[in-house]
C-alpha cells in the first residue's frame, strides 16, 4: 500500500517504490540521479510511449514500467508528476480514482495553472501534494537523454500551501535532496512571477529571434558567419516547442507582464541609439554589464531567493610563517561612502583603491538601480557620473545590500530624504542585526520608516517627508549612526547636530568637507546645515586597517615574523588596534606617513615580540571595535590576562562576537571568562603552541572565521573553520594573501 515504508538508503530517501509518470528529460535525470545517489527502493516509471518505457528500462534509469496508470500506483509510495503543464489535469483526472495515501508532487515550472488544475479535479490541492519546480533542464528530451548530476547544486523551489501536510513536504524534500539539489520554498503567485522574468522570458525571445532571422532571404549567411555570442543566446531556442508552448499558454499573464516591462526597457534603448545618446546607452550597458557579474557572484555563493550562504570550510595546518612586503584590499567603509557621496555630487568623481568585495558590490549596485551611471570597478577604479542632491530615480524593487550594516544605516539616512519610497533589505545575517539605532532618531527628524519585528530589516521608508534638523545625543558611539543622521541632515531644515559619547571614526565628515559639504566639529559634536550641495572631488581609498589587522597580529604572535603592509589607513578614528598591540609589546613602526584625499596612510612593519596581557583602555575600545576578533588571538598569545570591558557592541554585529570568540577559544583550550560587556582571556605566553586545534563554528561572520585562520600559527593542531563564506563581503583575496605570508591554509566547500 502507498503508506507502507521501510526502505531506506544513503540518499535518506524512505520510498520502497517512487512513480515517475511522464519518462523524458525531467523524470528519467530525477530516476538516474536517485540511483547514482544509493537509493535502493525500486523506480517505476508510466508513460504512453511503450518505447521510452523500454529504453528506460535497457538504461537502467528506472526498474519497471508501463503506459497505464492503474496497473503502477497501487505498491507506489511516491508518484512524480514529469508531463508537460498542459497534460497534467488529465493524468490527474485519471490518478485521482487510484491515490489512497500516496504522496504527490510535480515537476512544472508555472505553479498557479497545475495548482488551479488540481482544485477542478480533485476539489481542492490535496494536502499531501506538494507542487515542486526543479530549475534545471537542456534543450535535449527524451529518457536517452537522462542525467544523473542534472539537479546537482541545482536549486528545486517547493510552493506549499498552509495546509500541506509537513511530512509529505519532507519527503518530497529528501527526495531532491537526494539528487544534489538544493531545495527552498516560495509562494505559489511568486514562483510563477520570478520564472516568468528569469526563465520563461529568455526563452520567448531566444524562440523570437531565431524565428525572425530564420525567415529572412540572407539566413544563411548570418547563420554561417554567428559568433559565439549568437550560439550562447539563442541556445535555448532548441527546447522542446511542445513543453514550451504549454508553458506559455499556463503562465500566460505573468509571461505577458515580463515581455511588458522588456518592451518598455528595449524602446527605452532604441529610443538612445536613435538619438545617438552614448550617456543614456553607457548607462543601459553598464547597469546591465555590472548586474549580470553582481547577480551571478549571488547566484554563485547564495540560495535562490532566500540568500543564505553556501558553506565555505577553511582548514589551517599548524605553524608557519609571515614574512613580505603585501597590500591589502582598500578600506571597505571609505569605499561605501566614495560610492555615496560621488552619486549625490555634482560632476564626475573618479575612485582608486575601491574594494571589490560583495558589501561594497551591493552599494555599487544599488546606486545603478536608482539611475547612477557607474563605471567599472576595473583594478579598483571606479568612475561614478553624479546626479546631484535630488537627481537619484525610484528604484524597481528592494534594495539588497548584502551583508553590509554599514550599507544599510547610511543608506536609511540618504533615502530618508528622498522624493521616493524605498525598502532596504539584506541577507540572512544582516535581517537580524538591529536598525532601530538609526530608524528612531530618523524618526525624530520626521521620517517614516517601517522596520520588521524587533527594530530588525528590512527598512521601508517613505519618500517625501519634510525633515528637520535635530539635536541628538547617541546613547552608544557609533560612526554609522553619527553617519546616517549627518547624510540625512543633508536634506532637513537647519541645522543636525550629532553629540557621540566616544571617539568614533570621522570618514563621513572628512568625506563630506572633501566634497564641499561643510562639516563643523565642537568637541563631541559634528554638526552640519541642511540644504547644501556635493561637488566632484578624486578618492584614493587606502588600504583597510581591519583588513590589515588579521596580518598585523598573524606577525605579531608568529616567532621569525617580519611583515610590511603598505599604504595602510591610519585615521585617527580607526587606529585602536596600532595603539593596543603597541601597549601588549608588539614591534610595529609606521613608515611614509602622508596624506591621500584627506585619510592619513602609512606603511605599517610588524616584526615579532612577545606579548602581554593588558587592561584595554576603555577609550580604545570604540577606535578597534571591528578588530577585536584579531585581538583576542593575540590575547591568547600573550603572557598573562587580557582584560576588555564596554565592548557590548560586539554583541550585535555579524554574529554575538564575544560569545562565538568565547565559544571558539574555549574549543582550542584558550581559558577565558564571559561579560555582558567583555572578556578575560588567559593566554600562555610562550614561544611554542598556545593551544591546541579544533573546529570551529565562524557563525557566517567574516571577522570570526578569518581570526581564527591566523590562529593556526600558533596551534597544535589542525583549525577547521565552517561557514567561511562571507570573507570575501569585507576582504576577497584573502586566502591567497594568507599562504602567501606563510598560512598553510586549505579551502574547500562543505
Amino acid at each position: 500500500m502507498g503508506g507502507q515504508r521501510s526502505v531506506s538508503d544513503a540518499g535518506g530517501v524512505n520510498e520502497p517504490r517512487i512513480l515517475i509518470v511522464g519518462l523524458g528529460l525531467i523524470g528519467g535525470s530525477l530516476a538516474a540521479g536517485l540511483k547514482a545517489s544509493g537509493y535502493k527502493g525500486k523506480i517505476a516509471a508510466c508513460d504512453r510511449d511503450p518505447a521510452e518505457i523500454e529504453q528506460g528500462v535497457a538504461l537502467g534509469v528506472i526498474d519497471e514500467g508501463g503506459t497505464e496508470l492503474a496497473a503502477l500506483v497501487p505498491g507506489s509510495s511516491l508518484i512524480v508528476l514529469a508531463v508537460p503543464v498542459l497534460a497534467m489535469e488529465p493524468v490527474m483526472a485519471e490518478l485521482a480514482p487510484l491515490i489512497e495515501d500516496q504522496v504527490v508532487t510535480d515537476v512544472g515550472s508555472t505553479k498557479l495553472a497545475i495548482h488551479q488544475a488540481a482544485e477542478r479535479v480533485f476539489g481542492r490541492l490535496p494536502p499531501r501534494f506538494v507542487l515542486g519546480h526543479p530549475i534545471a533542464g537542456s534543450e535535449k528530451s527524451g529518457v536517452a537523454a537522462s542525467n544523473p548530476s542534472l539537479y546537482r547544486r541545482h536549486k528545486v523551489i517547493l510552493t506549499p500551501q498552509s495546509d500541506t501536510d509537513p511530512e509529505a513536504v519532507a519527503r518530497v524534500r529528501a527526495l531532491w535532496q537526494a539528487c544534489g539539489a538544493q531545495v527552498l520554498e516560495m509562494d505559489v503567485a511568486r514562483h510563477d512571477q520570478v520564472l516568468a522574468r528569469t526563465s520563461h522570458l529568455p526563452h520567448l525571445l531566444a524562440f523570437s529571434l531565431v524565428d525572425t532571422l530564420a525567415r529572412q532571404d540572407e539566413r544563411l549567411d548570418i547563420f554561417r558567419y554567428a559568433a559565439g555570442g549568437f550560439r550562447d543566446f539563442t541556445r535555448i531556442a532548441g527546447s522542446d516547442p511542445v513543453m514550451w508552448r504549454d508553458i506559455f499558454t499556463a503562465n500566460r499573464e505573468a509571461v505577458l507582464e515580463a515581455l511588458d516591462d522588456f518592451e518598455v526597457g528595449v524602446a527605452r534603448l532604441r529610443q538612445a541609439v536613435t538619438d545617438g545618446d552614448g550617456d543614456a546607452m553607457l548607462g543601459i550597458f553598464d547597469r546591465a554589464s555590472h548586474a549580470r557579474h553582481y547577480f551571478d557572484t549571488l547566484l554563485n555563493q547564495t540560495r535562490y531567493q532566500a540568500m543564505e550562504q553556501r558553506n565555505v570550510r577553511y582548514r589551517v595546518s599548524p605553524g608557519g610563517s609571515v614574512l613580505g612586503t603585501i597590500r591589502v584590499p582598500g578600506d571597505k567603509s571609505i569605499s561605501h561612502r566614495s560610492i555615496m557621496l560621488g552619486a549625490l555630487s555634482e560632476g564626475v568623481t573618479q575612485v582608486q583603491g575601491f574594494l571589490e568585495g560583495e558589501d561594497s558590490l551591493a552599494t555599487l549596485q544599488a546606486f545603478r538601480e536608482m539611475g547612477v551611471v557607474i563605471e567599472g570597478p576595473h583594478q579598483g577604479r571606479v568612475t561614478i557620473h553624479g546626479v546631484g542632491m535630488h537627481g537619484l530615480k525610484k528604484p524597481a524593487g528592494p534594495l539588497y545590500v548584502g551583508n553590509a550594516g554599514t550599507a544599510m544605516r547610511l543608506f536609511a539616512g540618504l533615502l530618508a530624504g528622498q522624493a521616493f519610497d524605498t525598502e532596504l533589505t539584506g541577507d540572512a545575517s544582516l535581517t537580524k542585526r538591529p536598525m532601530g539605532r538609526v530608524a528612531d532618531p530618523l524618526r525624530q527628524m520626521g521620517a517614516v520608516i517601517e522596520t520588521a519585528e524587533g527594530g530588525r530589516p528590512p527598512l521601508k521608508i517613505k519618500g517625501g517627508q519634510a525633515l528637520m534638523g535635530i539635536d541628538y545625543d547617541m546613547p552608544m558611539a557609533s560612526a554609522q549612526v553619527k553617519s546616517c543622521l549627518l547624510l540625512a541632515g543633508m536634506y532637513a531644515q537647519g541645522e543636525t547636530r550629532v553629540r557621540e559619547p566616544a571617539p568614533t571614526r570621522d570618514h563621513t565628515e572628512r568625506m563630506l568637507n572633501g566634497f564641499g559639504y561643510p562639516v563643523n566639529r565642537e568637541g563631541a559634536v559634528a554638526m552640519l546645515q541642511g540644504g547644501g550641495r556635493l561637488t566632484a572631488a578624486p578618492i584614493d581609498v587606502p588600504s583597510d586597517i581591519s583588513s590589515a589587522t588579521f596580518f598585523l597580529v598573524a606577525a605579531a604572535i608568529t616567532p621569525g615574523a617580519d611583515l610590511t603592509l603598505e599604504h595602510v589607513g591610519i585615521n585617527p578614528t580607526r587606529v585602536g588596534v596600532i595603539n593596543i598591540l603597541k601597549a601588549m609589546g608588539a614591534d610595529l613602526e609606521l613608515s611614509d606617513e602622508r596624506e591621500v584625499g584627506g585619510e592619513p596612510v602609512a606603511n605599517v612593519r610588524v616584526r615579532y615580540a612577545p606579548l602581554k596581557g593588558i587592561e584595554i583602555p576603555v577609550d580604545q575600545v570604540p577606535l578597534a571595535i571591528d578588530e577585536f576578533p584579531a585581538l583576542f588571538i593575540a590575547a591568547a598569545n600573550a603572557n598573562g590576562v587580557t582584560r576588555l570591558r564596554g565592548a557590548e557592541e560586539l554583541r550585535v554585529k555579524e554574529s554575538d562576537r564575544l560569545q562565538s570568540m568565547a565559544d571558539g577559544l574555549a574549543i582550542l583550550g584558550v581559558e577565558n571568562k564571559l561579560y555582558e560587556d567583555g572578556i578575560d582571556i588567559v593566554g600562555s605566553g610562550s614561544d611554542g603552541p598556545s593551544y591546541g586545534g579544533g573546529h570551529i563554528d565562524s557563525h557566517g561572520d567574516h571577522r570570526i572565521a578569518m581570526a581564527f585562520t591566523i590562529a593556526g600559527l600558533r596551534a597544535s593542531g589542525n583549525i577547521v573553520i565552517d561557514d567561511c563564506a562571507n570573507v570575501a563581503t569585507s576582504f576577497p583575496g584573502f586566502v591567497d594573501l594568507a599562504r602567501r605570508v606563510g598560512l598553510t591554509l586549505e579551502e574547500v566547500s562543505a
